[in-house]
């Protein structure tokens, strides 16, 4: 339907397919976020359509807009065969148009569709709401009358509570390193303002991108509760490293926010030297008993929410299978996962592979990711016990120094607020 108008209600009628073209669910409503007037030389950015909300396997499921190959009369067809049916959750400064703004009134006239219109930029596609239908009711024996009007004659419609709440809207779909730009550039309060508009996943992403003072002053500006949700989604590595910074007093202030399972974990990374594998690694990695097989350890590969770094490999340890394990037999890599019948119990395939211990240096640690051509290697103890793992994107973090987080990176152009 690209270059035709389509309306919302329309949309809200087709099906959700998956890659090979089968129905794999219903569209019901359409999640929109505010654009913004032009200004000091930027031009306008229209109101655009983020993602579709689907019923799936009797679940409300959020389908992002770039996952969409096709939009036809015969469905929204996804690109991938992949779909992530974890419940539907607004956030703040988006729009539902069926459920918040079909119907809204507007002086003596109500909403009654919107018509959006595919644009791109050579490298992308989206679909942004051109036009707003709206309707005006008739007098006694009359039909209601309709008039088209331009989403930019409308810019109140789509507008969130704040200006902060739009701008972390505007931000759902970019990498967390280029919202951290984006935050970088904002004074203190406006800071505090997006932060409070992100939910706790997305803000824990960008936190994970900030300087470590930076991200320090975000956090001492949440209270209890959003503590307690941010911490829950970020890495255990890098929350050391957030609280390797403050003093003894914040440390335990932080720390008794987390549950009594978390604290030991955190405090655990805290007692290693910076600089060392045990200050570099994540104990959150793929641990698998030998008679798992090849079909369980795929599985646990698939998870979205592991790192490529990490996902590249299942480390096999006798029980118990959480750090610090039992004797740490070895590693299976995705690429050799992918060549053995699912049947197969792994340990058939385990490579032998070099460790590190806890204060093995990263200059070290750094040779054997090279020599081995690995992106994470096995941290183990003096008994064979696997710790954790260091990857190579915190190697390579480590290597860059602490100031290169605080060095200008380019974002793509997003209306952001200026501050």
């Amino acid at each position: 339907m690209a270059g035709e108008l389509i309306y919302a209600f329309r949309v809200m009628r087709l099906p959700l397919l998956d890659a090979g073209g089968s129905p794999i669910g219903q569209i019901e409503d359409l999640v929109a976020i505010p654009g913004r007037p032009a200004s000091r030389g930027q031009p306008a950015v229209a109101p655009r359509i983020v993602g579709f909300v689907a019923s799936s396997q009797r679940r409300r499921i959020f389908v992002n807009a770039n996952r969409v190959e096709e939009l036809n009369s015969d469905g929204a067809r996804l690109r991938s065969w992949d779909v992530d049916l974890n419940p539907f959750k607004p956030r703040p400064g988006e729009v539902l148009i069926n459920a918040e703004l079909i119907d809204r009134r507007i002086g003596t006239e109500t909403v009654s569709d919107v018509g959006l219109l595919q644009a791109g930029d050579g490298r992308s596609t989206w679909w942004e709401i051109d036009k707003v239908r709206l309707s005006r009711r008739g007098g006694i024996g009359r039909r209601p009358t309709y008039r088209l009007a331009d989403a930019s004659e409308l810019p109140g419609l789509f507008d969130s509570p704040t200006a902060m709440e739009a701008e972390a809207a505007r931000l759902r779909d970019f990498h967390p390193a280029e919202v951290a730009a984006v935050v970088r550039k904002l004074p203190d309060a406006q800071r505090r303002q997006i932060a409070h508009a992100m939910d706790d996943e997305r803000l824990a992403d960008v936190l994970e991108e900030l300087p470590e003072e930076e991200q320090i002053r975000i956090v001492e500006g949440l209270d209890r509760e959003r503590l307690v949700g941010v911490f829950d989604e970020m890495e255990f590595d890098d929350l050391a490293d957030l609280l390797g910074q403050m003093s003894h007093a914040q440390q335990e202030r932080m720390l008794d926010v987390m549950d009594d399972e978390d604290e030991e974990v955190v405090r655990r990374l805290l007692s290693y030297e910076e600089g060392t594998a045990g200050g570099l690694m994540t104990p959150e990695v793929i641990i698998l008993g030998p008679t798992a097989t090849v079909a369980e350890a795929l599985a646990e590969i698939r998870n979205p929410d592991w790192v490529v770094s990490i996902a590249a490999q299942v480390f096999v340890c006798q029980a118990p299978f959480k750090t610090p394990t039992g004797r740490f037999l070895g590693v299976v890599h995705m690429q050799r996962l992918l060549r053995e019948p699912p049947a197969m119990e792994i340990r058939q395939i385990v490579d032998d592979c070099p460790t590190v211990l806890p204060d093995t240096s990263d200059a070290e640690v750094a040779e054997q990711l090279a020599s081995y051509d690995l992106l994470a290697v096995a941290v183990c103890d003096a008994a064979g016990r696997l710790l954790g793992a260091v990857t190579v994107d915190d190697v390579i973090d480590r290597m860059l120094g602490t100031e290169w987080r605080k060095r200008h990176r380019p974002t793509r152009s997003t209306g952001s607020v200026t501050p």
